[in-house]
């Protein structure tokens, strides 16, 4: 072999290792999004076999959605101290083997606690990636490799309901709903044996990780969602009360905390500059209404086929997959054409489009059989629904870090992740247990009014967020 030929040999084998590290990168983050689609369509069978109070289906979700949000920023700033590949790393490893316990889980105590775990993993992987990409690539080639990351996201939104339902209908060896924990064994270890190949990455400069508003913000934060989600269950007793205005209270020192941080030099969990005006606040704000929302419906269309309607596991999965899919091709269509020509004002098309999805659905809902059987027009509301939220997604997120300085990109992307997470928490906690209250009796008529209170109180929201959204634009004088 000449030298020639060699040093091309070379070349073509750094091309297809970048490739294949960079697919490791995007299954990563792909199984974390999965995970919370897959597990809010097999909940309700996953309650009926583990059995346990009704607030545990909420903390299937919410159990993994907040350590997850909260982590986040802190997971992004160890990959800066002592590697992104190694925290990439070691991210797969606690998330595959608390994957492997959830599907051994004998009780929903267990499988709780070890879905806490797992979005601990998930907030080690998600925020290496963006940093490993722009390690392995240049030029064209990195602006291709980013931008494949919204068409697998995307894929992973559709596929996820599918196979959810999928796994847990054909019950294959027995594993029943055990099923959608174990497909992340193999998916994980070929990730890890893919990522062997990552360059390694680090930041220039030692950030600081900010150990005591992590552990503020997690208290919180905590103390709020614990009461809200169990609330489902009746009312909330004077210590529940108080739990959450202790929240409040630890809330409002961390912000001091995080000031004073700032002010004395450190680097604080969150850039303070990032709220020096209205427009990045409304973004947060926006973004907690907006998926808080999406991520509570989800959870309830499931809960009310599955619970209310009798519906099979694979039914209520399928219910779904014109929302996904709606969603998909409509964020597809508006990031590769809508957004450059309509700008901001796509976000206002997209929620008034999902507001006449929202009021289809609840339409579909009140003209339903009350003895319980499947509303045939419902998955077309849904997809109304879904293209609503697809014209949304990617405008909102190019408006919200449109008008933020270069040096706090990083951070509002990694706050805005976090804050996505949580606002997820807060829709599961909230909707979830609006339902449980309404449907208490257990009847079916009962289920489908208490879906129609659920579907009355997300038009609510969306409708809120139409004009805080609005804030997020600088108005020029």
């Amino acid at each position: 072999m000449t030298a020639t030929t060699r040093a091309q040999a070379e070349v073509g084998t750094t091309y297809r290792w970048r490739w294949l590290g960079l697919a490791a990168l995007l299954t990563g983050e792909a199984m974390n999004l999965l995970d919370s689609t897959i597990v809010q369509v097999a909940a309700p069978v996953m309650h009926a076999r583990l059995g346990g109070s009704a607030a545990d289906v909420q903390w299937f979700s919410s159990a993994y959605t907040l350590p997850f949000a909260l982590l986040l920023v802190t997971g992004g700033r160890l990959g800066d101290i002592a590697g992104r590949r190694r925290i990439f790393r070691i991210g797969v490893v606690v998330f595959m083997l608390a994957s492997l316990g959830c599907a051994l889980a004998p009780t929903a105590g267990v499988l709780i606690c070890l879905r806490v775990v797992q979005g601990c993993g998930a907030a080690l992987i998600i925020p290496q990636t963006i940093g490993l990409i722009k390690t392995m690539f240049q030029g064209p080639e990195m602006s291709k490799a980013l931008g494949s990351i919204g068409p697998v996201m995307g894929l992973a939104a559709v596929s996820g309901p599918i196979l959810g339902a999928v796994l847990t209908h054909a019950n294959l060896f027995g594993t029943s709903w055990r099923a959608v924990f174990l497909v992340n064994v193999p998916l994980s270890l070929g990730v890890l044996a893919a990522a062997q190949k990552l360059m390694e990455d680090r930041a220039p400069r030692r950030p600081g990780i900010d150990p005591v508003g992590t552990v503020l913000v997690m208290a919180g934060v905590g103390l709020i969602v614990y009461p809200l989600i169990n609330v489902g269950s009746g009312r909330l007793s004077a210590g529940e009360w108080a739990a959450m205005a202790g929240g409040a209270v630890i809330l409002a020192v961390f912000a001091l905390q995080q000031r004073h941080a700032a002010a004395a030099g450190r680097l604080p969990l969150v850039e303070v500059s990032l709220l020096r005006d209205r427009t990045f606040p409304a973004a947060l704000v926006t973004s907690t209404l907006f998926f808080g929302t999406i991520t509570g419906l989800t959870l309830v269309i499931v809960l009310e086929l599955q619970m209310g309607a009798d519906e099979s596991v694979l039914t209520a999965g399928l219910t779904l997959v014109p929302w996904s899919v709606g969603s998909g091709v409509a964020s597809w269509i508006a990031g590769a054409r809508l957004v450059g020509r309509y700008g901001h004002k796509l976000t206002g098309i997209g929620l008034a489009v999902m507001l006449v999805g929202l009021a289809a659905t609840l339409a579909v809902y009140h003209q339903a059989d009350p003895s319980g059987s499947y509303p045939k027009a419902l998955p077309v509301a849904l997809a109304v629904v879904g293209v609503g939220g697809g014209l949304f997604s990617p405008t909102f997120f190019t408006t919200a870090l449109h008008q933020v300085r270069p040096q706090e990109i990083g951070s509002a992307a990694g706050l805005l992740n976090a804050v996505q997470q949580l606002g997820a928490t807060l829709g599961v906690a909230v909707l979830g247990s609006v339902y449980f209250l309404s449907a208490r009796s257990g009847r079916p008529e009962t289920a489908l009014h208490a879906i129609q209170v659920v579907f009355l109180g997300a038009l609510a929201v969306i409708a809120l967020t139409v004009p805080v959204s609005a804030l997020m634009v600088r108005r020029s004088r």
